[in-house]
């Protein structure tokens, strides 16, 4: 097959619809777009979800709870997790984390909780230890560094 012998699928292409080119057309004088009203008028531009000056929906539902603007979010990573991925005297921080696919690209801070247990000396760098995480990584012979 040759480009000079390429054809469409049948069906797959339509004419443009040509409005404003006569009566008989059946596309002619309003040029499909009705009698009157603001869609019917040239550079008519309604913003998506307008309720036509009806008080919109969400304006219309009940605001509740506080969001607090200085609220500040981690990373989460259990002792476990930490535990089978890295070798005894591996430096753990959330670029070692983010290179072994356990962060995700957000650039958030790090907090180690003390969920399962931890058997290796690793030297843990994070922004937040809880009290039982930092215990648990002592007691194994490692390190917990808070940095930032």
């Amino acid at each position: 097959m040759k480009l000079h012998e390429m054809t469409t699928t049948e069906g797959s292409t339509k004419r443009r619809k040509r409005v404003g080119r006569g009566d008989s057309s059946g596309m002619g004088k309003t040029c499909c777009r009705g009698e009157k009203g603001q869609k019917s008028r040239s550079g008519a531009k309604i913003r998506p979800f307008f309720e036509g000056g009806q008080i919109p929906l969400f304006r219309r539902l009940p605001k509740r709870g506080f969001k607090n603007a200085d609220r500040v979010e981690y990373h989460l990573i259990n002792l476990n997790v930490l535990d089978t991925n890295f070798a005894a005297g591996d430096v753990v921080d959330a670029d070692a984390l983010r290179a072994k696919g356990l962060l995700g690209k957000e650039e958030l801070l790090l907090k180690v909780l003390a969920n399962g247990e931890i058997t290796k000396a690793l030297t843990v760098k994070a922004a937040k230890f809880s009290a039982a995480a930092a215990a648990k990584i002592e007691a194994a012979g490692g390190k917990a560094e808070v940095i930032g």
